[in-house]
């Protein structure tokens, strides 16, 4: 874990700088750990450009990569991520492409077009498969498109269902996805690396996936009321990728176009419907599709509800776990969330919700120390 000495000492002079000029007194808690002035977010019902709802295909032992045979195809399952999709997508992906690369064949269909699936075509493009991809829907009409992109796999099993297979599994497909997006860092692709805070109502306890493994959380500090602009005791620092998916997802099919990849639009009534298709490899990539053409009862929709506000460019920082709630801020927009209903289908925004979420921000941003403003 980085030391706060070693912090406070790279920014001791970017603030008195910064304040000798603009006139503010600024110190070092009202910037990142690398120097980027934090800025307070303008919360207000009237700045609400857009309240949305998507639904993340969680399991309680977490999500599926295997391979299975049926009738004289091979099925590959890469599904049910809870809301690790875009974090854990290369990574799955990467798993479900070295099951494929055990045959002798090298043509595919992947079926679904979200995050999961245009990953895994990407992978067995770059390995000479031609891919076929058979999906409902392509972005910005897919799940994925409702994500809200923080680089880090929240939420993908419930712990007491854990099991050390699938903690082995899922320890490797995050170690594949860190490294993969890192190659993907620019505004083309809609990836960059950003500070988060973690805001708790009590200290760390040593359990958290930061804490398990913090190679993949650069900048991992826990700072006191001095190091931060927040009112808030108990804050922890660490810097992620943030993968802004109306960038992201054009990109990623863009360049699967451009490796000579086929599209065709369609949509799945049950699994004889899926078996029917040319190729001998199916990459079944359906999401909460798979609950009812591969019949898995432990599928269920979670429900996550999103405010946006106008896009705040001065804004370069996650907030998270304020009472439940979470701020990304990205070009289209800057995210509120804070919902977690599960075995939840409906997709309309409970105004109830979208309240409290907008409230709550606004409490915590307008208790904010921003010398700027």
């Amino acid at each position: 874990m980085t030391s706060r000495r070693s912090v406070l000492q790279a920014l001791a002079l970017a603030p008195l700088v910064s304040s000798c000029v603009s006139g503010v007194s600024a110190s070092a808690r009202n910037y990142t750990p690398s120097g980027q002035a934090m800025r307070r977010v303008d919360v207000k019902n009237e700045r609400v450009i857009r309240t949305i709802a998507g639904l993340r295909p969680f399991r309680q032992s977490g999500f599926v990569v295997k391979a299975e045979g049926m009738n004289d195809k091979i099925v590959i399952h890469n599904y049910g991520h809870g809301g690790g999709g875009i974090t854990l997508s290369w990574g799955t992906s990467h798993l479900a492409m070295e099951l494929a690369m055990q045959t002798q064949h090298k043509r595919c269909a992947v079926v679904g077009a979200g995050i999961v699936g245009l990953s895994t075509a990407r992978l067995m493009q770059d390995r000479g498969w031609d891919v076929t991809i058979y999906s409902k829907a392509l972005p910005p009409r897919t799940t994925s498109n409702v994500a809200g992109g923080q680089w880090s796999p929240t939420s993908v099993y419930d712990e007491e269902y854990l099991t050390p297979a699938f903690e082995v599994q899922f320890e490797a497909a995050m170690r594949h996805a860190f490294r993969y997006y890192q190659n993907l860092v620019s505004p083309k692709y809609g990836v960059s690396w950003i500070s988060n805070y973690q805001i708790s109502s009590q200290a760390p306890t040593g359990d958290s996936l930061q804490d398990k493994y913090p190679a993949m959380y650069p900048q991992l500090i826990d700072m006191n009321r001095n190091e931060h602009p927040f009112d808030a005791d108990f804050v922890r620092h660490y810097s992620t990728m943030l993968v802004e998916p109306a960038i992201y997802l054009p990109m990623m099919l863009q360049d699967y176009y451009g490796a000579g990849g086929k599209i065709e639009i369609r949509e799945f009534m049950d699994r004889s419907d899926v078996l029917s298709l040319e190729q001998p490899v199916i990459f079944n990539c359906t999401g909460l599709g798979s609950k009812k053409l591969f019949e898995d009862p432990e599928l269920m929709p979670i429900k996550g509800q999103l405010s946006f506000l106008l896009p705040q460019a001065e804004v370069n920082y996650i907030v998270i776990g304020n009472g439940g709630l979470y701020m990304f801020p990205r070009h289209d927009g800057v995210l509120l969330g804070g919902t977690f209903e599960r075995n939840e289908w409906s997709l309309t925004p409970d105004p109830v919700e979208t309240q409290r979420i907008v409230s709550g921000h606004k409490a915590f941003f307008d208790a904010m120390d921003d010398p700027w403003s």
